[in-house]
Order: C-alpha cells, then structure tokens, then sequence
C-alpha cells in the first residue's frame, strides 16, 4: 500500500525488459455458458442491494501486531526469504486463472538486494550493490544495468520509476514497514488466530485503505509475516493477489559476491526501460511489391 513499488504492481512480478504473453483459450461448452449466465444475473443482483454501513476503526491489537511485525524486519541486519505471488486473471468463461512467481530474496541493509525468480514464467535475476541494479534473463542471456541509489528504499523507487520494475515484498524489506502503510490505513482489525498457515501459529490480521484490503498472517511468536491476501477495491473483478512468505533466516551472513553475477555481467545488454517503450508501436513498414510501374494515359 505504500508508493515503494506502485500500488497495483507491488503485488505482482513484471519481469523486466521482457514481455510474457500468456495467451488462454478456454472452449465453452453450453453448461458452462449457462452457468456463466446465471451467475452474472445473481452478481447484478447483489449489487442493487444496498451495502450495510460499516464503522472503519483501527483496533489497537492488530496495530500492535503490525508494528511488532515491522521492528522485527526492521531490525535485522539481513534478511532471507523466499516469496511465492499468486494472482487472478480473468479467463473467457469468468471464473479467474491463477499465475504463480516464486522469488528468492537475500537482502543486506543499506545497500544490497538479490531476488532469483526460476518461474512459473521466465526466469529472472535481479542484482543491487549500493551502486547499480542489474536485471539479468538468463535464458535469453540479456542484460540491463543503470545506476542506483545508495540504499534500498531509493533504489526500489527508481526502479519502478526507470523500468516498471517491482517486486510483491517491497513493503517488507522497506526501512520501516508499518511507516509505508500508516498513512494509507483506513481500517485495521484482528481476526484470529491460525494453525495452518506457514506450518506454525499465525495472528491474524485485516488492514484496509481507499484503494485495497487485506489480510495479513504473522507468526505469533516470531512476528514474521507468513501471508498475505489483497483485493483492490477498484477492481471490477475483484481479482485476488496473495504472496506467501517461507525460509526465513534473519541475521544471516552474505558475503560480497552474493549480490553480484560473473555471468550476468559479461551478457550483452539492453537499455534500462519500460517494457511497453521498447516495443515498437507499429510493425515494420510493407515492401513495396516489384512490377512494372501502372501505365498512365
């Protein structure tokens, strides 16, 4: 919910410099098309019902979780993890399709971040040192480097800002979490507690801003956030984005090299940008066919 990553791109890993089209073709048959009737009838239908007023308070326990969850991230000096994002796409029947990203995340505060994505999708590599970030595609063995801000706060805005580039976790490895999201808060509850989640107790709790609501999962001993669950309320679709969080080690020791890549360094390289402004607008022009020129009167 902060402005580290943008609002909607946070929750989903765009691979940068390259385009993944996924292309789905679902064939409908006449049960399916029926049901999808039927249920876009009863959706009309709820929404003329008129919403029931709800009060939006920021309950003091699951503030307390939330700032407990952020000195304990804050406060390491390292931080290891590995991030699993899901996230809906509407498929041509209705009902969404998933997309799964697993990314492995070592960071050293101030200055240095890794984040290997092997797939679902392509593979992808990110590298920053204090000094330049690096995108690196294995597969396609390209590479774009740019300058970087001095500390990993800065360095993720730039390169939202640069090439559209932003990870799920990014309010996680902020300097102050719970000072990223503050502002935005709308609404904050406690919910309960799970046993399932993340294979250990979890706290659990609901946040809600003008624009998302969540539901967060943070061990209850650990204060380590093991899930969390995003609607954006200007979702028509109300498409769900979830990450799940595993593998922690905090205070780990990394050693210099850990952030940097012999052989993403030595790859040819492509500019730092936007995906969308390095792909032309408009195809090739045509040849012109050959042929003897029209004969005029």
């Amino acid at each position: 919910m902060s402005a580290a990553g943008g609002v909607r791109e946070k929750f989903i890993w765009r691979p940068l410099l390259l385009v993944l089209a996924l292309g789905v073709f679902l064939a409908a048959n006449g049960n399916a098309q029926q049901q999808t009737s039927k249920a876009a009838k009863s959706a009309k239908s709820q929404k003329k019902a008129t919403a029931p007023a709800v009060e939006l308070v920021l309950e003091q326990k699951a503030i307390d979780l939330l700032k407990a969850a952020s000195r304990r991230l804050a406060a390491a000096r390292t931080l290891s993890f590995t991030a699993v994002a899901t996230h809906e796409t509407p498929s041509r029947l209705g009902p969404p399709l998933l997309n799964t990203v697993k990314g492995d995340v070592i960071l050293q505060r101030p200055d240095k971040l890794r984040v290997i994505t092997p797939g679902d999708g392509r593979a992808f590599e990110f590298y920053y040192n204090g000094k330049t970030m690096m995108a690196y595609a294995p597969v396609e063995n390209l590479v774009a480097v740019a300058d970087a801000p001095p500390t990993i706060d800065a360095m993720l805005a730039e390169a939202h800002r640069l090439a559209a580039v932003s990870f799920p976790f990014a309010d996680l490895i902020s300097a102050d979490p719970y000072k990223g999201i503050e502002p935005a808060l709308k609404v904050a509850f406690y919910i309960g507690q799970s046993h399932i989640i993340g294979g250990t107790t979890t706290e659990i709790v609901a946040v809600g801003s003008d624009k998302a609501f969540a539901q967060i999962w943070i061990g209850a001993d650990d204060h380590l956030p093991r899930m969390i669950r995003l609607v954006y309320l200007d979702d028509p679709l109300a498409l769900r984005f979830q990450v799940e969080y595993s593998n922690w080690e905090l205070d780990r020791t990394f050693t210099a090299d850990a952030f940097e890549s012999t052989k993403a360094s030595s790859a040819p390289r492509i500019s730092f940008a936007r995906p969308d402004l390095l792909l032309p607008l408009e195809g090739p022009e045509p040849k012109a066919k050959k042929g003897k020129p029209a004969k005029t009167k």
